[in-house]
């Protein structure tokens, strides 16, 4: 009981950082989105690598990278999505848009629902069906009403579910991985970094406060990751991914309240029909697994 006590209260933990992180970001204003990008690419892989070596994991790593071929086309893959991922919440959040980081990673469970569809021939249940539709009548309403499709949301949605599609395949811890995948794009985040510190008068170094900020994205990125992989070992799957919409709830507070961006009522009506959505869907998960559980002690 203790251990599932924990693992929840680390999952909360880590919604609650990525929930607040666009703060962070606010902070951050100041620096070009792909410098700040690079930035977070170099610290967390220095932050990532060091957590490997302290554990003796660093020759799990290069077998990663070096040795086995699938593995690496997997992580190369992985590392494009996630680097799109955080480029355009970045992106978002400096342009005044996290309505739509929140709206992205609301529908993402449901966006996952149709990758299975599509790439594993995975059956839909009439619930998940359901759901999907839903969403996609929400997405549909928002787009007629705004007069423009909400890319940035659909773009996080896309990557960061194909992302998690991909890490399924890998056989390696997540820590290894995600490391493996900064890795990839250390040689374009230095290229970066060096561009603007020599042409274009990089942020680095100017003063103190943006420096730290800049070096935080090492732990702010790793801290969570390993709060939910702590977590998501001692509790169920669909708790977790209940936990999981703490996250776009947060960041929907951040730009309603903190950041007060405009709620147009186009995103009045879309929203709660996502809500909906995704009771329904998380609805139709805790079910399959209770009836999972029924079959096994059967």
């Amino acid at each position: 009981m203790n251990q599932i006590r924990y693992g929840i209260s680390a999952i909360i933990s880590a919604c609650i950082i990525w929930g607040f992180v666009p703060i962070y970001y606010k902070l951050l204003v100041h620096v070009p989105p792909i410098e700040l990008l690079a930035h977070r690419t170099l610290w967390s892989f220095l932050f990532f690598f060091a957590i490997l070596f302290f554990n003796g994991k660093v020759k799990d790593l290069r077998d990663a990278i070096f040795v086995s071929k699938k593995n690496r086309s997997t992580i190369i893959i992985s590392a494009s999505l996630i680097a799109i991922n955080w480029f355009f919440f970045i992106f978002a959040v400096q342009s005044d848009n996290i309505t739509e980081t929140s709206l992205g990673y609301f529908i993402m469970p449901l966006v996952t629902v149709v990758w299975g569809l599509i790439l594993f021939k995975e059956k839909l249940s009439y619930a998940q069906w359901t759901a999907v539709i839903l969403a996609a009548i929400a997405v549909s309403i928002l787009t007629i009403g705004l007069a423009t499709a909400p890319w940035i949301a659909l773009i996080l949605a896309f990557s960061f579910s194909y992302y998690a599609v991909l890490k399924k395949k890998l056989q390696i811890s997540p820590m290894v991985s995600v490391t493996g995948e900064v890795f990839i794009l250390i040689p374009a985040a230095l290229v970066i970094i060096i561009y603007f510190q020599q042409g274009q008068g990089g942020s680095f170094g100017k003063d103190l406060y943006t420096s730290l900020l800049l070096a935080l994205s090492g732990p702010l990125t790793a801290a969570p990751l390993i709060l939910f992989t702590y977590g998501a070992l001692r509790v169920a799957l669909s708790t977790a991914g209940i936990l999981q919409y703490l996250n776009p709830s947060l960041q929907f507070f951040c730009a309603a309240f903190l950041f007060l961006e405009p709620l147009t009522i186009w995103h009045m009506v879309s929203f709660p029909m996502i809500w909906i959505a995704l009771a329904i869907y998380s609805w139709s998960g805790m079910r399959h697994t209770k009836q999972a559980r029924k079959q096994t002690v059967n």
